[in-house]
């Protein structure tokens, strides 16, 4: 299958954008979607098993990747040709990234906007708990703070525009939901998303081999959990004997 498409705008997809001296964009379409991404990654996995010579570091991205490069070993419009090539070339791997079962305690201290979000939805919490908990999210990228998972996959009628004004700060771990998007929070800091609970697994942990919990590609399941197994989560996480369960298909 060839990974070039044409909008309807006329532009041709990918297409090479200049992000300054050092990088490249290479940038699939001009919306975001799950064939997108899917392109996006699986030039991400091919340069990792192949890789350029010159290219430092990519950032894949919803719809494009980022191609940081050595100018002094590549130049930029050799590059973006050879990623071109690379990216007509390959088929669309499906299959990466991990399907993973994350506990959510629905409630609490960390619900800031789950009876909110009910009224305006004219649902009750516990419908907006079980249609959050009942799709499947895609890791579409990690960005905005150190292991900031942003989620595609939110049921349309949980869509919501953010707050007009953000809060100051939201815990990590927190589960939010912004537009068309969910999202879990890595570290404490501003946001304007709305809350719904908190997982206790930490998305970002510099301490540990692999800081990031998440990468692009990952696949989410949320699971409610009371007030007690919250309590007995955090005992473990904090003992450093929590598994995040990992779902074989």
């Amino acid at each position: 299958m060839s990974l070039l498409a044409s909008s309807g705008t006329g532009i041709s997809y990918p297409r090479i954008i200049r992000c300054g001296d050092r990088a490249i964009g290479i940038e699939f379409s001009d919306q975001v979607s799950e064939t997108a991404n899917l392109q996006v990654l699986t030039l991400d996995a091919s340069l990792a098993a192949d890789p350029i010579d010159g290219v430092l570091e990519t950032i894949p991205t919803y719809r494009s990747l980022t191609v940081i490069y050595d100018p002094k070993t590549v130049r930029g419009a050799k590059l973006g040709e050879a990623l071109l090539q690379r990216a007509a070339q390959g088929e669309i791997e499906r299959s990466a990234g991990r399907l993973l079962e994350f506990p959510v305690f629905y409630g609490g201290e960390h619900q800031a906007d789950l009876e909110d979000l009910a009224r305006l939805k004219d649902m009750t919490v516990a419908d907006v708990i079980a249609l959050h908990a009942s799709a499947e999210y895609r890791v579409y990228m990690i960005g905005f703070a150190p292991g900031f998972a942003y989620l595609g996959g939110l049921p349309e009628i949980l869509h919501t525009p953010r707050l007009a004004v953000p809060r100051q700060r939201i815990e990590a771990g927190a589960i939010g939901i912004g537009g068309r998007q969910s999202s879990i929070n890595s570290v404490p800091g501003p946001s304007g998303w709305r809350f719904l609970g908190r997982t206790l697994f930490k998305l970002f942990d510099p301490m540990r081999p692999e800081p990031f919990l998440l990468k692009a590609g990952d696949r989410i399941l949320f699971r409610g959990i009371d007030a007690a197994e919250a309590a007995e989560l955090d005992r473990q996480v904090s003992a450093g004997t929590a598994k995040l369960k990992e779902i074989a298909e």
